[in-house]
């Protein structure tokens, strides 16, 4: 490749004067942007950026300075508070260093990418088609699946804009599971027509949300009627002399010839090696004498630090990544070969954010001393100003031009699967290419791989960048990467960055000898379970299923609103206790609360919602210290946080668990900043946990950061029943990790360690059934209606909406969380420094009750508030036992008890506030703790 380029010629000249292709709009677009041409049925021609360092290679300053730039515009247009509620999603695979880099120029959102690699273990949470690309299924596989839940700014990133088909398909995927009021698009370049700019505008205003677009520059592409048949005549024109040109090559250097320099098509694939170092010259099948050496650099990269955003990044990583990058930057330096001045950082395909920052950091230290405050961390308007227009574009045609005061000149490109026509001409974008095959078992198949602009251009050294699940046999075979590059270049450098994969979708490792290699890669291979259905469905969200917003909580049960499942209540319970059917696979009616009942549940809750709060607040922080790592927080001020340790997973048993899931889940991300994953699962006394609900869960998350949430204790039933479910799977699926402990609200029995409170007070939520809870039932397990690879079911309730009271219980509740930020501080001080041993008082109460009021049987005793209005509400009550002096708190009970015509008795010495008793009219038997027929006495 001719490298002494004429500044003056714009490298999208050849297709232009060939096709009558032009670029219309910002003075910059010249700079930014040159022209090629592909083989495509869609499209004929390329726009190749220039700054993005996918074909050209360009300086990683400039090409992350780029995308920084665009991330901070985004940031200022939707203020701090609001960018903290966003995701970043960029476009495999070329904007996936964009993307990220963009992230970082908004610094306070996650940042997640596309791909087109599946992950065994790894569920899809969307994907969508790109119309015009070669390949285009893009998948979306964050760790997390509430990473795309929230219903913030969603900011869409690609290289280009140009019809807008891309964004319209993402959004229309994303926006009919997770529905959001706001999207950003970023591009480095806006290329729509006016007909595309006022379809995305009509679409915006049909889903009811405002699109913001962000870009370096805009205009349009003129393309004439017939372009897309001469496009491709001309392509197939000029594959065809290349391949004539290699086959003289190939022929010139078997005679010993050199080959003859500026080919008008080059592709350095076939010619053996060695044969010469122009335009034409072709990395051989076999490997000469004279091909560079290969060196492996150990990078020692971060333990699970992710390689990119295939699976999200947050900005935690990104402080953890800032941290390593000297360190990994020192170890390339050393090395590269004494001598080098031109070095390329080669990245691979998707993998283009790690490569770009070690070849950020790698520039930043091959400068020489005195010139850092031209090339700046950030690439921010230093990097940029240190060249002119003329000098940016110079380098975006060439790869070439040293800027003055460095002891080494560093480039970054990256290897593609889009396959572009190269013509040796000083004003064509692509000038060479590199054919090598595909060395990462892609899920498509083999094929044909490329790195542009990279033979012919006078690099000393190429360090390539791959992940280690494309460090394979293929990568270092006779025409593999390693061997193109080598015939190239004086020196090839390997860095292999370890392939994230999240914790749950790993396979169980053999023990390893001591010590264990700190960047051991992590094969790709699905966990070994009992065979069943290979994809559990997503968990329901509202506005489908429940009046929750879609990211307070996710529910794995299965929609059941369409089967009739209500029994009067007398019925009921007679089937139940009679052993003629079990509680779980009927409903009660719904109890419609009478207008004073409605008003003792609003004064209940003006009364007591500082006092949740404080709860919420103990067992929240609670959670935090025992489970990530972070501990407490002290101070009354908000915000911030330490989230560098594991992130808590928050499951809720439904349906009471599920309200106080929803308030701890605010508090971690009011105070902290903490967006915790939050669902519901099914627990069945008797029949134990929804195995399936486990097993979702174990694809997607890792046990061991799973917290079962609940209300209250009683008598610690469920407590017991947890744990017996969890180690039956442990023996059935071999899974292990999930800690039976359950994090409660209000634990009066002592059968937990980890709640807000062991005081028996009212819990609002109690006080009423699906319309403080989602307009959600409680859940069903029968066998008809729930398979053996079924969620169990429930139903939602959208008619009565007009008494749900579901969004006033919470906002009254997280209302409260500043203001008692201290008080919680100073409980949980007290309460992680307590012996938190259960003491199952509970339980032993229970028993006492039951004897001495000759029930005989301890499912018939219901304690606690929680617990006896349950009993008024769904079973026939016998009657209700009451401290005495006890105030408030019972309004409700003595109310529902009033109309239900029983009879409260007052106890001077009840260890709860009260306990309700199921009449044993209907005891022939009652459902016991084994599911089974209990006969009384």
């Amino acid at each position: 490749m001719n490298t002494s380029v004429n500044s003056e010629v714009w490298s999208g000249t050849w297709v232009a004067e060939r096709l009558g292709v032009a670029l219309d709009g910002d003075d910059r677009l010249r700079d930014l942007l040159g022209l090629a041409l592909r083989r495509n049925p869609k499209r004929a021609h390329l726009l190749v950026s220039n700054v993005l360092g996918k074909h050209v290679p360009q300086s990683p300053a400039v090409v992350y300075g780029h995308g920084v730039d665009l991330g901070r515009r985004v940031r200022a247009l939707l203020g701090d508070e609001e960018a903290r509620r966003a995701v970043v999603l960029g476009y495999a695979e070329t904007a996936t260093g964009l993307g990220h880099a963009v992230a970082d120029g908004l610094a306070l959102a996650p940042y997640l990418h596309s791909t087109r690699r599946p992950v065994p273990g790894v569920a899809r949470a969307g994907g969508f088609e790109e119309s015009h690309s070669h390949a285009t299924s893009h998948l979306l596989l964050p760790e997390d699946p509430a990473l795309l839940a929230g219903d913030g700014a969603l900011v869409l990133v690609d290289d280009e804009f140009s019809t807008g088909n891309t964004v319209l398909n993402t959004i229309r995927d994303l926006h009919a599971r997770h529905p959001r009021r706001r999207y950003v698009v970023v591009a480095l370049v806006d290329m729509r027509s006016a007909a595309d700019a006022g379809r995305l505008e009509e679409f915006a205003r049909g889903i009811g949300a405002r699109v913001d677009l962000v870009a370096a520059a805009g205009g349009t592409v003129r393309l004439p009627e017939d372009v897309l048949a001469k496009g491709q005549a001309l392509v197939a024109r000029h594959e065809a002399e290349a391949d004539g040109a290699r086959t003289a090559d190939a022929r010139a250097a078997v005679d010993g010839h050199a080959a003859p320099d500026g080919r008008a098509a080059s592709d350095a694939r076939t010619a053996p090696a060695g044969a010469g170092t122009g335009a034409g010259a072709g990395a051989g099948a076999v490997p000469s004498a004279a091909a560079a050496p290969v060196v492996r650099v150990p990078l020692d990269w971060p333990e699970d630090l992710p390689d990119g955003g295939r699976h999200g990044f947050t900005p935690a990583h990104r402080a953890r990544l800032e941290d390593a990058l000297p360190a990994l930057a020192d170890r390339i330096a050393a090395a590269l070969p004494d001598g080098a001045r031109r070095v390329l950082v080669l990245g691979f395909e998707e993998l283009m954010y790690a490569p770009l920052r070690l070849a950020v950091a790698l520039e930043e230290r091959l400068a020489a001393p005195g010139t850092d405050e031209e090339r700046t961390a950030d690439g921010g308007p230093a990097a940029d100003e240190g060249l002119t227009a003329e000098g940016r574009a110079e380098e975006g045609r060439t790869g070439v031009g040293a800027r003055a005061g460095t002891r080494a000149e560093v480039r970054y490109s990256t290897t593609t699967r889009s396959p572009v026509l190269a013509v040796d001409d000083p004003g064509y974008a692509i000038r060479t290419r590199l054919v090598f095959p595909a060395h990462d078992d892609p899920d498509d198949g083999p094929g044909e791989r490329y790195a542009y602009n990279v033979a012919g251009a006078g690099f000393d050294a190429v360090v390539a960048v791959v992940d280690s699940v494309a460090d394979t046999p293929a990568l270092h075979a006779p025409g593999g990467l390693v061997d193109r590059l080598a015939a190239h270049t004086g020196s090839v450098l390997l860095a292999v960055v370890p392939s994230y994969v999240p914790p749950y979708a790993r396979p169980a490792l053999p023990a390893l000898p001591s010590p264990r290699p700190r960047c051991t890669a992590v094969p790709y291979a699905a966990p070994q379970t009992p065979e069943r259905p290979a994809m559990l469905p997503d968990p329901l969200r509202g506005p489908a299923f429940s009046s929750y917003a879609p990211d307070e909580v996710g529910w794995l049960l299965q929609d059941l609103s369409h089967v009739r499942l209500e029994a009067p209540t007398e019925e009921r319970e007679e089937a139940v206790q009679s052993g003629g059917a079990h509680y779980a696979e009927s409903l009660p009616v719904e109890y419609q609360p009478s207008e004073r009942y409605q008003e003792l549940f609003h004064a209940a809750l003006r009364a007591s919602a500082a006092r949740i709060a404080r709860a919420v607040g103990t067992v929240t922080e609670t959670v935090l210290a025992e489970r990530s790592g972070s501990g407490a927080r002290t101070g009354s001020g908000g915000g911030g946080g330490d989230t560098s340790g594991r992130r808590p997973v928050l499951v809720s048993l439904a349906r009471a668990g599920t309200p106080v899931g929803v308030l701890m889940r605010r508090w971690a991300l009011h105070r902290h900043g903490l967006d915790l994953p939050h669902y519901a699962v099914s627990i069945v006394r008797g029949r134990g946990i929804d195995a399936n609900a486990l097993r979702w869960l174990a694809a997607h998350h890792d046990p061991a950061d799973v917290v079962f949430v609940d209300g209250w204790t009683g008598k610690g039933a469920i407590t017991r029943e947890l744990a017996d479910a969890i180690r039956e799977f442990e023996k059935s699926d071999g899974v292990t990790g999930f800690d039976p402990e359950i994090a409660v609200l209000a634990d009066p029995g002592s059968c937990v360690r980890t709640y807000g409170t062991r005081e028996d007070f009212l819990i609002p939520s109690a006080c009423l059934n699906s319309t403080v809870s989602g307009l959600v039932s409680r859940t069903v397990l029968r066998a008809d209606l729930v398979g053996e690879h079924d969620f169990h079911g429930a139903k939602f309730y959208r008619e009565l909406a007009g008494s749900d009271v579901s969004g006033a219980f919470l906002d009254a509740v997280s209302a409260h969380f500043e203001e008692v930020y201290e008080a919680v501080d100073a409980q949980v001080a007290k309460v992680l420094a307590t012996d938190r041993t259960p003491t199952w008082e509970g339980w032993a109460a229970v028993e006492r009750i039951s004897e001495e009021y000759g029930i005989h049987d301890v499912n018939l005793v219901k304690p606690g508030v929680g617990e006896t209005t349950r009993v008024l509400l769904r079973r026939v009550p016998w009657k209700i036992l009451a401290r005495a002096g006890a105030g408030a708190d019972l309004d409700h009970v003595r109310l529902l008890a009033e109309q239900r015509g029983v009879p409260v008795e007052e106890v001077a010495e009840l260890p709860y506030s009260c306990v309700g008793l199921i009449h044993p009219r209907y005891t022939r038997g009652a459902t016991g703790a084994d599911g089974r027929t209990v006969t009384a006495r």
